[in-house]
């Protein structure tokens, strides 16, 4: 048989030759014999002798779906060519359509044997370290076919020999490990409990050697400084240098301020406290000669306990409706909330004079109707 340059093997059929692909070291011997079946068409009315017969119930088996089948080129229409397809034999088919890229195999990594991925392309499926296939091998060729699918090959099951196990993974003070696999390429991942910092990494696999790839990581204890104080307030925690993860302290605030947010911080994990509140001062109200709304009632600055309000409390003014004549006009509210002892006057808000207010009381804006 006549070899091309390059040593590959050659198929001659009335003078023509088809090189096959450079197969990867260690492909299966029944792949090797299918590759060539897709490298050629033919245009004569004689079935080239090295493309098997049509065998659709074997094909069909794998999940491969059969192309046309033909003769020779003329027989398909289109772009299609009558090329050599695995068990499905001489079939019509586009050799342009390519088959789907990347291409995911459970347990393995997948490789194209070469840049093409169109119809005969092979791709390497090797699989993963603690993986084999059922008959011994670590890797095999898929062949992408004419139904644009790449051709199975066995799946990549966990090696069971006693060689492929570690023994169980070193155990951490104060900490624990999750993950039941102890074949190679395995993994267990650590976890230290509350209060404690994990040091080193936090995963180690089982290597072909059958060892850990490292030692446990150590879980140290964490802990946060002392807590800063807060303005106009109080800190209840027993002085000492540092505080272990977990533990709470307390915040007060002095008489007449507001406490905003909560009264117990944390020491966490990372050995930081969580936040600390405020301490917010009350707001006085800063209408002398107006009613306004506050807490559902409609009240003279006079009848709020000391003229002021807590952080956060809403009091509706009042303001007078200047588009309409002064025969008809009208109030209409406008709210504003204390924030830590500024409560802001409405832009719209016009206070009386003590005139107005001690002739005219009626016309005051906040007793007028409403609009």
């Amino acid at each position: 048989m006549p070899r091309p340059p390059g040593g590959g093997i050659a198929i001659t059929r009335k003078s023509q030759c088809w090189p096959l692909p450079a197969m990867p070291h260690g492909a299966p011997l029944v792949l090797l014999l299918l590759l060539p079946w897709g490298s050629h068409s033919t245009t004569g009315t004689d079935r080239p002798s090295s493309c098997p017969a049509r065998r659709e119930e074997p094909a069909e088996g794998r999940g491969q779906t059969c192309q046309r089948s033909c003769s020779q080129d003329r027989d398909c229409s289109g772009r299609r060519q009558c090329l050599c397809d695995g068990d499905c034999g001489l079939s019509c088919v586009t050799p342009n359509r390519s088959c789907p890229w990347p291409m995911r195999v459970e347990n393995a990594e997948t490789r194209l044997a070469q840049a093409s991925r169109g119809f005969g392309a092979l791709l390497e499926v090797t699989c993963r370290p603690g993986f084999k296939m059922s008959n011994g091998q670590g890797m095999a060729l898929s062949r992408c076919q004419g139904d644009r699918k790449w051709s199975l090959t066995a799946q990549c099951e966990w090696d069971l020999t006693p060689s492929s196990f570690c023994s169980p993974p070193p155990e951490t003070d104060n900490g624990f490990h999750s993950g039941a696999s102890y074949r190679t390429g395995g993994e267990v991942r650590y976890k230290c409990k509350r209060g404690y910092r994990l040091e080193g990494s936090d995963t180690i696999q089982c290597q072909e050697n059958q060892e850990w790839s490292g030692p446990a990581p150590t879980c140290r204890p964490v802990f946060c400084p002392p807590p800063r104080d807060i303005a106009e307030g109080y800190l209840v925690a027993v002085e000492k240098a540092q505080f272990r993860a977990g533990e709470l302290v307390y915040y007060l605030c002095k008489r007449n301020y507001l406490l905003d947010g909560s009264n117990r911080v944390t020491c966490r994990g990372n050995g930081t406290w969580s936040p600390r509140p405020f301490c917010r001062a009350r707001c006085a109200v800063p209408a002398q000669r107006s009613r306004v709304l506050y807490q559902g009632r409609k009240l003279w600055i006079q009848e709020i306990p000391e003229g002021q309000v807590q952080h956060g409390e809403i009091v509706t003014f009042y303001c007078r409706n200047q588009t309409q004549s002064q025969t008809q006009t009208c109030n209409y509210p406008a709210p504003s909330r204390c924030f830590d002892g500024l409560l802001p006057l409405p832009a719209c808000y016009d206070e009386p004079t003590w005139l107005q207010y001690t002739l005219f009381p009626k016309r005051v804006v906040s007793e007028i109707r409403p609009c």
